[in-house]
């Protein structure tokens, strides 16, 4: 009896976490500093921390200032494509009905307020740092196929932090349930148990994926193998969570069984495919 007791109460405790949790660092009137903000600056320092190891470890043709100018090339790329994949891919008409919203922290909808620039796509973050990146090695005379293949072994560990921060937040949660380790987020106006999908995200997509690729980032076969794995590997993943993953509600589900996001992930998993058979091919 003590020990029904005793789990029942962390059930209890957990599936509650979400509504303990305070988003914001402080706040002041209307403005706000966030977490999901520091995550962002953590998923880069892991990067550049793992970066800096393999470095030092493993032989590379590359310098710290090297990684250091990549990185600011990077986070442009990532914030320009993630934002504008988002007004593209997931709200597209409400932006093309107010514009100054994609690039202004504010609405301007239903009064003047600050919002922050709410609204993040992953897949348009991926587009936005594959070009910064091809423009990179452009300019300064670099392989963008191994420079890919240096830095995607580390980039999951990083990406673990973002979907941390959306869980911070209490945003994008999953799908109604009745399972046990289900939670309550505040944000949810249904109050119904919901699956935690940011830290399946965080586990599958972030830390597993960063485990098996970084445990075999020395067995490269041929310039752009990393690259490929991690389009089809990642993928894969998400493809799989957006079935516990809830709809954004004003797209819901096309012919109602898939997501938009299944959608991107499937023409990740193609481009990761045709990319794996053609840099392969170019190898022999």
């Amino acid at each position: 009896m003590p020990i029904t007791n005793s789990m029942n109460q962390f059930i209890n405790f957990w599936q509650h976490i979400p509504e303990h949790i305070k988003p914001d660092i402080f706040r002041i009137g209307q403005f706000q500093v966030r977490y999901y903000g520091l995550m962002y600056i953590a998923a880069f320092t892991t990067l550049y921390l793992l970066s800096l190891h393999r470095l030092k470890n493993e032989k590379f043709n590359y310098s710290k200032t090297d990684i250091e100018n990549y990185l600011v090339w990077a986070i442009a790329g990532l914030l320009l494509g993630a934002r504008l994949g988002y007004v593209f891919f997931y709200n597209f008409s409400y932006y093309i009905s107010n514009p100054l919203e994609i690039i202004l922290p504010f609405s301007f909808s239903n009064g003047f307020h600050f919002t922050g620039l709410a609204g993040m796509s992953y897949h348009g973050g991926l587009i936005g740092v594959i070009l910064s990146s091809s423009i990179f090695c452009h300019k300064y005379k670099i392989n963008f196929w191994q420079l890919a293949d240096f830095l995607i072994p580390s980039i999951p560990m990083g990406y673990s932090f973002g979907r941390i921060g959306n869980f911070i937040n209490g945003e994008l949660y999953g799908r109604i349930t009745d399972a046990p380790w289900g939670m309550y987020f505040p944000l949810d106006m249904s109050n119904k148990l919901r699956h935690p999908s940011q830290l399946y995200e965080a586990f599958f997509e972030g830390l597993l994926l960063f485990l098996i690729l970084w445990g075999v980032r020395k067995k490269r076969l041929f310039d752009g193998i990393f690259l490929s794995i991690y389009l089809i590997g990642y993928g894969s993943v998400r493809f799989c969570i957006e079935f516990f993953r809830d709809p954004d509600p004003q797209i819901g589900l096309f012919l109602g069984v898939i997501t938009m996001g299944q959608i991107l992930c499937l023409c990740m998993m193609l481009t990761g495919a045709g990319i794996y058979f053609w840099r392969k091919g170019k190898n022999r």
